[in-house]
């Protein structure tokens, strides 16, 4: 609005030339918005595998599957407590205590279960004798 012809003939010239810069044209915007959207969904793709392979492997299960051994190992009696194989005797009693309160019989637990933990714990602190009960 109020640009004469003279103007007008003026700005065309230095556009044509390269003197005057043109605002980048919007015919780009489709382009960059595909593109952003191929590259959401590559990475949520590669996310959800990378999820479905966490959740296929043992570190992503709350409860270790399987039964006892006929004999009770460090690594299983470790697995019952809840506690490293090295853990030190005071530790071992402890957690000890701390399981057996929560799966005692007297307060509804089973006898299988206590037997077991009372297991794992003399197997942890190398006492013979009570691994021998058999249920």
């Amino acid at each position: 609005a109020g640009v004469s012809p003279a103007q007008r003939q003026a700005l065309l010239c230095a556009r044509r030339a390269g003197a005057l810069r043109v605002a980048p044209s919007r015919a780009y915007t489709p382009l960059v918005v595909g593109v952003g959207v191929a590259a959401a969904v590559l990475l949520l793709r590669e996310a959800g595998e990378a999820y479905a392979k966490w959740a296929a492997s043992p570190a992503s299960r709350r409860y270790f599957e399987g039964g006892f051994a006929d004999k009770m190992t460090r690594r299983e009696a470790a697995q019952i407590l809840g506690i490293r194989e090295s853990a030190k005797p005071a530790r071992i009693k402890e957690v000890h205590r701390k399981v057996m309160l929560a799966n005692h019989p007297d307060a509804g637990g089973s006898d299988y279960v206590a037997s077991k933990i009372n297991e794992a714990k003399d197997v942890l602190l190398n006492k013979k004798g009570r691994s021998s009960i058999q249920f």
